[in-house]
């Protein structure tokens, strides 16, 4: 059975950096799409970066316009990782992330999806 886990959320301070993880079980190759996205209280869920198999990295307009995420994947680890500079209180979210077979910034074609992980920004 396909697992991803989310981790590295916490409670930082606006203008800092925080690293989330991916940890990804089941897939019997990399062959797969890594997503991540958020869901602020009351939003919806909102797609940030995607990076396939090969490494190409796929950002959402207003990840691109910021141009503070930064994406990775370690597949001999079968990990995944989302960097977020400069931190504002807005980017208060559960942020998640997901695995497709296909590539996409798009929700609804992810089948799999970790428990998320709560980031908080402080002002």
């Amino acid at each position: 059975e396909v697992q991803l886990q989310a981790s590295g959320g916490g409670l930082v301070q606006a203008g800092g950096s925080l690293r989330l993880s991916c940890a990804v079980t089941g897939f019997g190759s990399d062959a797969y799409a890594i997503g991540w996205f958020r869901q602020a209280p009351g939003k919806e869920r909102e797609g940030i970066v995607c990076i396939d198999s090969g490494g190409d990295k796929y950002f959402t307009d207003f990840a691109a316009v910021q141009n503070r995420f930064s994406i990775s994947r370690d597949s001999a680890k079968n990990t995944g990782s989302l960097q977020i500079n400069s931190l504002k209180p807005e980017d208060t979210a559960v942020y998640y992330c997901a695995a497709s077979e296909v590539v996409s910034r798009t929700a609804r074609h992810y089948d799999y999806w970790g428990q998320g992980t709560l980031v908080t920004v402080s002002s």
